[in-house]
């Protein structure tokens, strides 16, 4: 591969790369407006996180993380 093409390429892919971090900052935008409108209707925001971050899991890891919770606040007394 000769330098110049080289150099082109990586001059594309960086270009890429900037599109999409703007995309991505933009998208990030909207999430915070959507929990911005979430709080303002009265909504706990992190809560919301939670089961967002949740819902992520697939069922066993989900029932593996609450399973550890449960047993940590038990033995602080807590449960």
């Amino acid at each position: 591969m000769s330098e110049i093409v080289a150099a082109d390429q990586l001059r594309l892919l960086i270009e890429r790369i900037e599109r999409l971090e703007e995309e991505k900052k933009g998208i990030a935008d909207d999430i915070k407006d959507v929990y911005g409108e979430a709080k303002a209707t009265g909504f706990d925001t992190k809560a919301m996180r939670s089961i967002i971050r949740l819902r992520k899991m697939e069922k066993h890891h989900r029932e593996e993380a609450e399973m550890i919770l449960e047993t940590y606040m038990q033995a602080l007394g807590m449960a």
